[in-house]
């Protein structure tokens, strides 16, 4: 293997600085004995000859200096470049040969994934701020997920996010996760610890994608640290993707929409995944999951910030509450602020309580500035809840009818542990 290419069964993809938190978490996680897909990383060492036979360097020392008018130029003109110009045959000849092996061993499409150097870390883990693709099951496209991923470091979420923590993306390099495709029964994520001192499995049909994006209400299963189950709440689980339809949305049968994806029994078991995984990367983790034919898979695990719970103000006890899935941080009070779209994102002013309908990752550009974010779908793990706990701000998701059911305008009180909004009549 050369340089550029690390398979994450070897010693040196441990080296976060090499292929990136993500890919080297999971690393990890392989070597404590949990179940992870394998694969292989591209490493930044790839993304930095690649900007040097694009004749790029300049271009990224000019955005490091420049203005905020120029550096938006500077970014659309670098991200073109990683788009549309040829991989380099220096690089490109081994990332063939290295799927064209994955492939033969698994039989199976690829996940394509961004690991950036930045991503994953403790206090600064971008959930959903770069690109991951699935499905990927010919050269042509394997070649253009690559590309796409080395661009997302430029996009203008990615540079909001990074600007948002004092980071810049001529500082830092992308490196590429690629691995066998999980054909996933059941997907998720897990809190391996929360406020309440507990451990949290949110789950849906199919790929865990609706639940990262915030499309649906995932089950919810609460255990204790102990590994014993306290609750299982089934959620709304309208749709579903999976690896055959191409990320195409499929409904969910009426009779699985209320259903449970996990028994008690597999609950427990990821459950005791969750524990072992915290002695793997150092303490609280949140984790990505798959569930196939074979058994369960981890697919990411990121350091987990526990915040101690905040006791909300006895008034709002009087008023009329409405209960979802917490995102585990955090209480606070503001003006609710109704947005049915994204052109309405700007009535939302700094103190204010959104109240929406998805919980987007691409809402992520607002958190900066609320009290707090209600909303009708999503879960407790998905990627904005991810970061609205690394930034203390309190969120319940999975709340029915909110947007319909809390006024605009109205003061609104959001505890992120407990799970309960509550508005002034």
């Amino acid at each position: 293997m050369t340089s550029f290419i690390i398979p994450l069964a070897e010693a040196t993809a441990l080296d976060a600085e090499r292929i990136g938190p993500k890919a080297a978490n999971l690393a990890a996680l392989a070597r404590a004995g949990l179940p992870t897909p394998g694969g292989f990383c591209l490493s930044a060492d790839a993304y930095d000859a690649q900007i040097a036979a694009l004749g790029l360097k300049s271009l990224i020392r000019r955005f490091a200096a420049a203005e905020s008018i120029e550096q938006r130029r500077l970014s659309i003109e670098i991200r073109l470049a990683l788009y549309e110009r040829p991989i380099a045959p220096a690089i490109l000849a081994p990332l063939r040969a290295a799927w064209d092996a994955q492939r033969k061993a698994s039989e199976r499409a690829s996940a394509v994934r961004s690991s950036a150097l930045i991503e994953d870390r403790k206090g600064s883990n971008f959930a959903g701020q770069f690109e991951s693709f699935l499905g990927i099951d010919d050269e042509a496209t394997l070649i253009t997920a690559v590309r796409a991923c080395w661009a997302a470091l430029w996009t203008t979420t990615a540079r909001r996010a990074m600007d948002s923590r004092g980071a810049c993306p001529a500082d830092t390099a992308m490196a590429v996760l690629i691995q066998p495709l999980v054909d996933a029964l059941a997907s998720g994520g897990g809190l391996s610890e929360t406020a309440a001192g507990e451990m949290l499995i949110s789950a849906t049909w199919g790929l865990g994608s609706t639940i990262a994006q915030g499309e649906i209400v995932p089950d919810r299963i609460v255990l204790s640290r102990q590994g014993f189950i306290r609750k299982i709440e089934a959620g709304r689980k309208h749709h579903r993707e999976s690896c055959g339809h191409g990320g195409t949305p499929q409904p969910v049968p009426s009779e699985l929409i209320s259903a449970p994806c996990l028994d008690a029994a597999q609950a427990v078991a990821l459950g005791r995944m969750m524990r072992k995984a915290e002695g793997a990367i150092g303490g609280p983790v949140e984790i990505e999951w798959a569930l196939d034919v074979g058994g369960f898979k981890l697919l990411q695990a990121r350091p987990l910030a526990v915040e101690p719970i905040t006791v909300p103000d006895e008034i709002w006890r009087k008023h009329p509450a409405l209960s979802g899935h917490p995102a585990g941080v955090g209480w606070g009070a503001g003006r609710a602020v109704v947005v049915n779209c994204e052109c309405e994102l700007a009535r939302v002013a700094p103190g204010d309580v959104l109240v929406t309908r998805i919980a987007s990752p691409a809402l992520s550009h607002v958190l900066p500035r609320v009290a707090g974010v209600v909303a009708e779908l999503g879960g407790s793990t998905s990627h904005l809840a991810s970061l609205a706990r690394e930034r203390g701000i309190p969120m319940v998701l999975g709340v029915l009818e909110a947007t319909g059911r809390i006024p605009d305008g109205s003061q609104v009180a959001v505890d992120g542990v407990a799970g309960i909004v509550r508005w002034m009549a």
